[in-house]
């Protein structure tokens, strides 16, 4: 390799430092390639289609809420929960080169002023989008540091207006089974979908609440929950519904679906707390993705400061 001095190199010839921490990404894909060769499957190479980027998205702002790194783009979009596409975590990047996130249109219903379908485009129109930085925890023990893309979700909510007897936002999210093939299984169904979550108008106002649109300054991959989500960053991953079609203002606490399926794990507020253990999980530490070791997990994810105020007096282990 010749080396030369910066002086000698013309910026025309300089690696955009973008592309050269995202090597590791081309490599994997070219072994994926030869994979598909040698084995007569398409699986790996799905894959790789299903992890080819998504479109630049413009960025107004950045918010960074962890000095900790953000973890790598493939393994954000390698490695996740999405049932709708399958259980194992890497089902979702494989199964998700069947589904179209376009076109989209958003129905909203319920106390509010302006209900109605709305495109994609109408919706995100007059928002400009931020990068936000978020700590991410799953459930089962894993978390994440993600670069999301989007705007408040209280931004969004103000539009339509919800008058004073909206309490909860409730979210229902696609329900396409010739694109899902986790949506298909039927003994045994993986979960009755769609798949519903909802919060608290309070949580759905809070500043932290986002409507992401993308990650790593690009669009959402399908696997990821494109082309529009939830992310509520001091609550357990599946509290951000993903690929979301229904916006619903009601009165009354909205049954979701995993407090459906199992009340005794997954309770309607779900947030981050390492003193309440899931009956299959100890919530007291993590593994981050990367990470050789595990860490303490922190209450509400380390959000506590903002919005620890919400739950105040409330029991946390009975309301969990």
């Amino acid at each position: 390799m010749l080396i030369g001095k910066p002086s000698a190199i013309a910026s025309s010839e300089v690696t955009p430092q973008r592309l050269y921490m995202r090597r590791r990404e081309a490599l994997r894909a070219i072994g994926m390639a030869a994979a598909t060769v040698l084995t007569g499957f398409g699986a790996e190479m799905e894959l790789a289609a299903a992890q080819s980027r998504g479109k630049p998205l413009s960025v107004a702002a950045k918010m960074v809420t962890t000095s900790d790194p953000s973890t790598p783009y493939e393994d954000v979009t390698g490695y996740n929960n999405f049932y709708e596409f399958g259980i194992p975590k890497d089902n979702p990047a494989r199964s998700a080169v069947a589904f179209k996130p376009t076109p989209w249109s958003v129905t909203v219903d319920g106390e509010c002023a302006k209900p109605g379908t709305y495109a994609l485009d109408d919706i995100l129109r007059p928002h400009p989008l931020e990068e936000r930085v978020y700590r991410m925890r799953c459930v089962e023990g894993w978390s994440m540091v993600i670069p999301w893309v989007g705007f408040p979700l209280r931004d969004l909510i103000r539009r339509f207006e919800p008058n004073g007897n909206a309490e909860f936002v409730e979210f229902t999210t696609v329900l396409r089974p010739q694109e899902m093939v986790g949506q298909r299984q039927r003994f045994p169904a993986i979960l009755p979908w769609p798949y519903k979550e909802g919060l608290r108008m309070d949580e759905a106002m809070h500043s932290l609440t986002l409507v992401a649109v993308g990650l790593y300054g690009e669009s959402l991959p399908s696997q990821n929950g494109a082309p529009i989500r939830l992310v509520v960053p001091w609550k357990y991953g599946f509290k951000s519904a993903k690929s979301i079609v229904k916006i619903s203002f009601v009165r009354k606490q909205p049954m979701t679906t995993w407090q459906h399926e199992w009340p005794e794990a997954y309770g309607f507020f779900s947030n981050v707390n390492p003193n309440v253990a899931h009956p299959r999980f100890s919530q007291a530490q993590e593994r981050r993705i990367g990470d050789l070791f595990r860490r303490r997990t922190l209450m509400f994810n380390g959000y506590g400061d903002q919005v620890a105020s919400m739950y105040s007096g409330m029991d946390l282990r009975r309301l969990y």
